[in-house]
Formats: C-alpha cells, structure tokens, sequence
C-alpha cells in the first residue's frame, strides 16, 4: 500500500460584525498617523474587532461549526483537535482545543493547542499532515482556532504601527487522510532565535506581573521589546527567508514555483504585498489582499483560501500556496493542488 495522502475537506470562518476604521484608529494614535497613511501605507480601511461574547475559544467554536456545515462533516469522525487560536483567551491554562472538541460535539477526538504566533496555520497543517501520514488510526484533523490579539495594542506607541492591523476572528480547515482533492503537498518552516524576545506582551508573565503599579499599561502591553534589533533584523533576512520556504516547499513537492495560480497571505503593508506579488510572479488578480479585514493573524490564510474559493479563483489543478510569518520569528510556506489535480506528489 503507498504513502497516504491528504487532502482539505474545507473551511469555516467566523468574523465578527463590529469593526474600527481607518479614521478611528488615526484618532487613537492622537494623529501620529492619518487615515490616509493607514489606508495607503498600513494598508486597510477598517478591521474587525469582537463583540460581546467573541472570546478566542468562542470564535474558534463558531469557525469550527461553519467549517463542518460547509463540509457536511459529522464532528464524531473527527480524530484530532488542532487549535492555532492564540494565548490569549478567555481563561489562562485552560485548553482551546478540549474546549473546541466539546463545544462541536467531536467526541471521539482528541485534542492540543499548537502555537507560533502567525506562523501556526500553516505549521499546523504541516504538523496534521505528517501525523495523518504516519498514523492510521488517524483519519481527519480540524485545525481551528479564535485570534483578538489587537485587544492588546497601544495606538499611541509609535513602534507598534507594525501591528496597528491586528484585528479578530477566527478560522478552521479541515484535513483527512487519501481524501483526493485539494491535496496539500509540502512545507517549509524556519525560524530565527536571535527575535525571539523582541516583541512580546511585556506585563503580565512571570517576568513582570500585573501589580497596582502597572496595572493601568497591563492590557495595551503587546510592545518591540527590542525595536530596533527587530526592524533591522526583518529588514535584512525577511523577504530572504519568505523566498527560501516557498522555493524548499515547491522543490519539496516537486512543483516548479512559476506554477502558483494563488498566493493565500497574511496581511502586511500594502508595498510588500506588491513586492512578495512581484518577486514571485503574480498579479494582483492572484491574491487577496485583506484591505477590509487587517490582520487576523494565524487566521489570514485560511480566510484568503476561503475567499478566494467562494470568489471563483480556484479552479481545477490550481497551485495554491500559504505564505506565513510570526514575531520570534518564524517563517513558513506550504503548497496544495486544488480540486481533482494532486497526482503531482505521487
């Protein structure tokens, strides 16, 4: 019997109703940076933000029932619970992916919470690829998971305009073993230590934790704990890096690059879109660029894939690649065939 394969079942996203504005955003920053500037330069027009009840595990709750209504998956043949939903949730220590696998009804399941940072959609697809591979007691894992790391931005820091796009919501997707469509072939991830404390929540940790003294900063303390180190360091090895994943993710795969029909990206400003759009070939018409929804972290990905499905740019045989990158810093890509085309990994 041959190597098993894997293939995405589908998605689901959840993204709340409430959104900030480019105008509002410029007036939080107490007109260090215009609307202008934000909608031109950061590159979107407003961001979603959660509403009552949107906490990290909720949304990952509510992505996850879109994603088996999509899919028409019965939760009781789901086998392993991935979340990528990020740390900071409703209830400090407690499981996001337990908490998902009761909330849908996956009772069969187990599951574990993966985390690295922006990075963790595709790390986790890498990660349930290889265990639906290796395992055959394991047929299918949803990765899913809730993101509202905006919550913890200082507009007035001007270090932090960087992140002034992260917004909330959540997404899943959903992966089986020998399912023959929209097979996910390769990854490659790699990740530099010497950032690995340059940006962080600097209060609330072990380290410095929440007193009567800071308790005011506390909340709005996701800081460049070492911003020039960080700016300097992105801007001699970021692109670099971004360029080597998706060349050793292709060559893995045995797929030429020049092949990709859509680039599935994280939100960044708009010149480097441009710029990754530009080094490796494409048009604007073979990406999304989130202008409407910011920077949902580890989300960004599986919403673009979403979308870009429902808006028709997936075809037959499409070479579909996910981009990531998060703060500590890790860098990945990985490469899918969409629809009935996945005989290139054979």
């Amino acid at each position: 019997m041959g190597k098993r394969t894997v293939g995405i079942v589908g998605t689901g996203i959840y993204i709340p109703d409430q959104v900030i504005t480019a105008k509002e955003i410029s007036e939080a920053t107490n007109g260090m940076w215009t609307e202008d500037a934000i909608i031109n330069k950061l590159g979107f027009t407003k961001k979603p933000i959660p509403g009552v009840g949107d906490g990290t595990q909720e949304m990952g709750v509510k992505a996850a029932l879109d994603c088996l209504k999509n899919t028409n998956v019965d939760p009781k043949d789901i086998d392993v619970v991935l979340c990528m939903g990020e740390e900071w949730k409703e209830f400090p220590l407690t499981t996001s992916a337990i908490y998902i696998q009761e909330q849908i009804g996956a009772k069969n399941a187990w599951g574990i919470d993966v985390q690295n940072r922006c990075c963790t959609t595709v790390t986790a697809m890498k990660m349930a690829k290889d265990m639906l591979v290796a395992d055959e007691s394991i047929n299918m894992i949803l990765i899913c998971g809730g993101y509202r790391n905006g919550d913890l931005i200082d507009y007035t820091d001007k270090n932090m305009s960087m992140m002034f796009n992260l917004g909330a919501g959540a997404g899943a997707i959903l992966l089986k073993a020998n399912y023959n469509k929209n097979r996910l072939l390769e990854s490659h991830i790699m990740s530099d230590g010497s950032m690995a404390r340059d940006a962080g929540v600097e209060i609330g940790g072990i380290h410095e934790p929440i007193s009567h003294e800071n308790l005011e900063q506390a909340y709005k303390s996701l800081r460049l704990l070492q911003p020039e180190h960080m700016k300097n360091r992105l801007n001699e090895v970021s692109m670099s890096n971004w360029m080597k994943c998706i060349d050793l993710a292709f060559e893995k795969s045995g797929v030429e690059k020049s092949k990709i029909d859509y680039l599935a990206v994280l939100h960044f400003k708009y010149s480097m879109h441009k710029l990754m759009l530009e080094q490796l070939g494409l048009v604007e018409e073979q990406s999304i660029y989130l202008r409407e929804f910011g920077h949902i972290g580890q989300v960004d990905q599986i919403l673009s894939l979403h979308l870009a499905q429902r808006q028709g740019k997936l075809k037959e045989g499409s070479v579909v690649a996910m981009i990531a990158a998060g703060i500590g810093y890790a860098w990945a890509a990985n490469v899918i065939i969409w629809g009935e085309g996945g005989e290139r990994d054979a």
